[in-house]
């Protein structure tokens, strides 16, 4: 693992460090990864299996919810293996092609989930200040093109990394300091000019989650001055109740990343574990907590939840 640095040398091969600080606890660390994997799994597998097999479920809200389970288990599923791997085996190797891939599915995939969000707010959006349109305007084939614009944004803006990173000879460090690739990460490991992959990834902040989140803000402003024209104090409840579950997702998902981002250039007395940990908890908690939430504050979805359990039971 010994981190090479002579001229004409580009590392074709990388090292995880794991949690840096804590190797001699990683058993430990790895119980509660291993645990939110698995709740994670069971949650959205049987969440995306009960609404595509029940026809009441083939809502615009549901099947929105269905691609927002379906980008948690790709999610989970690109990080979480990698890390116990490291914890339990000790599986600290992987290849620069191995390392791309796998930065290229969890920002495509990370970038999906916002816009998902996205498309549930304005689902929200539609159905409390144009209820009586809410079926007619979000069809299942608006639906379709919707999932299949939030597809191409994601893998579209992210697809240019791979060769923004192709071009770049790795001649400084290669041992990473976490437990997945991430692309400035990877890049900082160059001898080159690496402004380009800089402002690149700005851009495609800029351009996906910050956009999503002032979209989603409008939405939800939308929604609130809908909603407190309402004369009844009973409806305003009820219509804000049907919310609820969205905005506890949208706090968990963009909560987490927004605190890990600030804290490194406010807070420099953090330890570089707690960075790490932090990390982890972006993409470990919305993935295992968002079936929990849809599943207790949604009546529906705990009503056939419920009816399932049953059945195999019997």
């Amino acid at each position: 693992m010994t981190a090479f640095n002579h001229t004409g040398v580009s590392h074709t091969v990388f090292y995880f460090v794991g949690i840096p600080g804590l190797e001699d606890k990683h058993v430990w660390i790895s119980i509660p990864f291993f645990m939110s994997y698995v709740i994670a799994l069971l949650g959205n597998s049987l969440l995306i299996f009960i609404i595509l097999t029940k026809r009441s479920l083939h809502e615009p809200m549901y099947l929105f919810l269905c691609m927002l389970s379906g980008a948690d288990l790709i999610l989970s599923t690109c990080t979480v293996p990698q890390a116990l791997a490291i914890f339990w085996f000790n599986a600290r190797e992987i290849s620069l092609d191995r390392c791309i891939t796998q930065l290229f599915f969890i920002h495509s995939t990370f970038i999906s989930e916002s816009g998902i969000l996205l498309v549930m707010a304005f689902d929200r959006y539609i159905a409390i200040c144009y209820p009586l349109r809410y079926t007619t305007i979000l069809t299942h084939t608006l639906i379709g093109k919707i999932g299949v614009t939030i597809f191409l944004r994601s893998y579209g803006t992210i697809f240019p990394i791979i060769f923004l990173l192709k071009r770049l000879t790795f001649c400084k460090s290669n041992i990473f300091p976490t437990t997945v690739c991430e692309h400035i990460a990877v890049a900082k490991f160059s001898c080159d000019d690496i402004r380009v992959n800089f402002w690149y990834g700005f851009f495609v902040l800029l351009s996906t989650v910050t956009l999503d989140v002032v979209l989603i803000f409008v939405s939800y402003m939308l929604i609130l001055h809908a909603v407190f024209r309402i004369p009844s104090r009973d409806a305003r409840h009820k219509t804000l109740n049907t919310c609820g579950s969205h905005v506890c997702v949208i706090i968990l998902f963009y909560g987490p990343g927004i605190f890990s981002a600030f804290t490194p250039r406010f807070a420099h007395h953090i330890l570089p574990h707690v960075h790490i940990l932090l990390a982890n908890v972006c993409i470990l908690a919305p993935t295992m907590l968002n079936p929990i939430i849809y599943g207790i504050k949604t009546k529906q979805i705990r009503d056939q939840v419920s009816q399932v359990l049953c059945q195999k039971k019997i």
